[in-house]
């Protein structure tokens, strides 16, 4: 337990349940940053001439973690710029019709509505893998783009499921975002049936601001045509030829502060451990959706998920808000609620705190 929350000084004063709103900065991630400016301040060129090889070395450790060969690795500064150059990758001049979630993370669903796409929606309630796969039959979209686990409530869509639907819809590309998921347990992207899979690393990867992947599998290629292109397109092992694919998610100068922070919080949570982060995880999340059922904070369809992610929507308001607060619980306002979420640094003496305020 002490390895899991060792490096994370804000520990010492708050009970931090809000990972789902903003990771916490290790301080070996710190260090590295640190050491990256101070060299560039007195290197200045030097240090950027070896940005190819410290932007292959990340692009190698995201591909190794997430098992994605990196030549299908994109690094980019964050979700919303990897998917709406995505998403200008299938644009064309016959509309293509895209399958949505209701009420999905604003950075999916508005760059989707705002271009020349027909959209469909899918209801997120009880029976959402059913409405997915009725409106996939019923609608036949080009692309179905989704949150893994939805930033409000917490409802997680199951790798199982995931890779059972591009197995049933193999034509329709699945674009996922991973930002509220990627680091809460082990993920195998090639073995997951998406077609694509894009995440900003300041949160449950624990990266830091300024930092975000995606992730392609082989045969989607062929179906999207990205049209960003400059310098940087071409730089760098994994992109140097004319027309390479992941070069055309990266055209400009990459940051390898940001980037090179990526790595570093990858091998942060290699070296604690992915098994004892899931093991952790696990046990917190199924710890507090117990007593939030058991108290009637979280809607009974919701609890009764057998696969749920350690991000919870409970009843509460802005008076209830600050009271935890004023003890120190750091959480959000999200929906119409209190979003509150547990990490692999967080302990049961976390949630017992959380819970006695809440007097459950």
């Amino acid at each position: 337990m002490d390895n899991l929350r060792k490096g994370f000084p804000v520990l010492e004063q708050y009970t931090y349940l809000n990972t789902a709103a903003s990771g916490l900065l290790p301080e070996k991630v710190w260090e590295y940053r640190q050491e990256h400016d101070l060299d560039f301040l007195i290197q200045a060129s030097i240090l950027k001439e070896k940005q190819g090889k410290v932007l292959t070395g990340v692009r190698e450790a995201v591909g190794q973690f997430f098992n994605c060969q990196p030549n299908r690795v994109a690094l980019v500064p964050n979700f919303s710029y990897g998917f709406n150059s995505l998403l200008e990758s299938i644009a064309s001049e016959k509309p293509k019709k895209a399958l949505l979630l209701k009420g999905d993370y604003p950075s999916i669903n508005w760059p989707v509505e705002s271009r020349n796409f027909e959209v469909v929606y899918a209801e997120i309630d009880q029976n959402l893998e059913q409405n997915i796969r009725q409106k996939l039959e019923q609608e036949q979209p080009d692309f179905f783009a989704f949150s893994i686990v939805q930033y409000i409530s917490g409802v997680k869509l199951s790798p199982k499921f995931l890779k059972e639907l591009k197995a049933d819809f193999p034509d329709v590309i699945l674009m996922a975002d991973g930002t509220q998921y990627f680091g809460t347990e082990r993920f195998d992207f090639d073995d997951s049936g998406l077609d694509v899979a894009l995440s900003s690393c300041y949160k449950w990867l624990n990266a830091g601001y300024g930092n975000g992947f995606m992730l392609f599998n082989e045969s989607v290629q062929g179906k999207l045509a990205p049209k960003h292109l400059g310098f940087g397109s071409l730089q760098g092992k994994y992109k140097a030829h004319e027309g390479n694919f992941i070069g055309k998610f990266e055209p400009g100068h990459q940051d390898t502060l940001n980037y090179g922070s990526i790595k570093i919080a990858l091998e942060v949570i290699k070296q604690k451990g992915m098994d004892a982060i899931a093991t952790q995880v696990t046990a917190l999340k199924t710890m507090a959706m117990k007593r939030f059922a058991q108290a009637g904070l979280v809607p009974e369809w919701i609890a009764e998920r057998p696969d749920f992610s350690p991000l919870f929507n409970i009843n509460g308001d802005e008076k209830l808000f600050q009271k935890l607060r004023g003890e120190g619980i750091i959480t959000s306002q999200r929906g119409e609620g209190i979003r509150v979420s547990v990490h692999y640094f967080n302990t049961s003496e976390d949630l017992e705190h959380l819970f006695s305020v809440l007097k459950i």
